[in-house]
């Protein structure tokens, strides 16, 4: 199964990525805008303070101020005639270079290399005075207002991405209020509610075809269970009323032919099983896990309720000689609907009488562990095998073998039963040879 992926996470992550991006080239943009006029007015800069050297009548003002910006721009400058230096810097090394970068230099800005490092070069000549000027500066110096300039947008970049993944995080966030919303409003909906959902205000484009999909599936389904329902209702009525006439026919075909009937009594047995599978896939049908809250509950003792199932069905067990012994915990109140609780004890124990044999026992205890309240059904039968425990609850199931007639249905009424109940049921082998049934409840089930 491949793994469910964020929608909010993703919308939020493509918005800042984009804005990244846009922030990222944005920047590089600005470096190379800046690098250009960087570049354009500190050559402007060595240009005039080479012209200012070239003039003729250099005066000690002028040279001061040339001095003033050779220290604020860490700029360098030679100035000479043919063969004698005139003035200098006096931090100005291009001495300690060869030669042909003194005399052989060519007029214009060049790059040359010294000192480590990368140095932008500009010279002049004024061929009426037969002078020249030479003036350099590291391309390092030049970049350092840059560098703090790219650094100062980098940083508000960064706290505009900052702001921008918190108002993305709320604003998405808050968007996605009516998703989650509407996958309450879709979580609801039961058997009992199949309305057309509603979205909130405001209505999303993008969720109103599948919102108009969702209300045509719950037309159409609420459609089939009206349709299953009156199809039960038809059937319950269609079969319960033969198969009661079939009874009061052969109730007076008994008195009638008193020679055929152990013919007639099979037939009975045959017409009474039929009606017990009737009204237990009738139940097995009404009874839904989903509808858990609706289930009208009340407190009942489940002793009490054990006391009557025996009673009820006290006179199957003297029928077989089967001694049914109960230990029941006093006042262990249980929040459950009373009707159902009687007819899953009712299964339980049914089977256990129908399936212990002549002459056998069926122990029954009521009892609080841990928070719960446990109740088991254990009988001194021949027990089944894992292969068997391991499908008891399955529908139609029935246990290769077994000579006592039955639908195969009481277990998953029962297993239905007990999940509206929030409980669990569990089948293990009794240490008194036959079957354990184990049911827990929770003792704090809501309503």
């Amino acid at each position: 199964m491949s793994q469910a992926v964020s929608l909010q996470s993703s919308l939020i992550k493509t918005s800042l990525f984009s804005s990244m991006v846009a922030g990222v080239l944005a920047l590089l943009l600005f470096m190379g805008i800046s690098l250009y006029q960087t570049m354009q007015v500190q050559d402007q800069l060595m240009n005039e303070i080479a012209d200012m050297l070239l003039i003729s009548d250099v005066t000690a003002s002028s040279e001061q101020q040339v001095d003033k910006l050779s220290d604020e721009f860490d700029i360098q400058y030679q100035l000479k005639d043919q063969q004698q230096v005139l003035t200098e810097s006096k931090d100005f090394h291009l001495e300690q270079q060869p030669s042909k970068l003194k005399n052989n230099v060519s007029e214009g800005y060049d790059f040359i290399w010294q000192e480590q490092q990368l140095w932008r070069m500009y010279k002049a000549e004024d061929a009426e005075l037969n002078m020249s000027v030479l003036v350099l500066q590291p391309l390092g110096e030049r970049f350092k207002d840059l560098a703090q300039n790219v650094m100062g947008y980098a940083l508000v970049l960064v706290l505009l991405w900052l702001t921008q993944w918190l108002i993305l995080h709320f604003a998405v966030k808050r968007q996605f209020k009516v998703i989650h919303q509407l996958s309450k409003n879709i979580a609801e909906k039961n058997a009992d509610d199949l309305t057309p959902i509603q979205q909130q205000v405001p209505e999303l484009q993008e969720l109103q075809p599948m919102v108009w999909q969702l209300n045509q599936l719950l037309q159409r389904l609420n459609q089939s269970l009206v349709a299953e329902q009156r199809f039960t209702a038809d059937a319950s009525h269609e079969l319960r009323s033969p198969l009661s006439a079939i009874q009061m026919r052969l109730q007076v075909l008994k008195r009638k032919y008193p020679d055929l009937n152990q013919d007639l009594v099979s037939i009975q047995n045959d017409v009474s099983r039929g009606t017990q599978v009737l009204e237990n896939l009738l139940l097995l049908a009404r009874l839904d896990p989903a509808n858990t809250h609706q289930l009208p509950k009340a407190e009942i003792d489940l002793g009490l309720v054990v006391n009557d199932v025996i009673q009820a069905l006290q006179p199957f067990a003297t029928e077989k000689n089967i001694q049914i012994q109960t230990q029941l915990s006093p006042n262990l109140p249980i929040l459950a609907n009373e009707k159902l609780i009687f007819s899953c004890m009712r299964n339980l124990m049914d089977n256990a009488i129908r399936y212990v044999g002549q002459n056998g026992q069926v122990f029954i205890n009521v009892q609080q562990r841990h928070q719960k309240l446990t109740m088991t059904i254990e009988d001194d039968g021949q027990g089944v095998t894992e292969e068997v425990l391991q499908r008891l609850g399955e529908r139609f199931y029935r246990a290769l073998g077994t000579k006592t007639q039955g639908s195969g249905l009481g277990l998953s009424i029962c297993q239905k039963i007990i999940e509206l109940h929030a409980a669990e049921m569990h089948f293990s082998q009794s240490n008194y040879g036959g079957l354990k049934v184990e049911l827990q409840f929770p003792l704090n089930v809501q309503r």
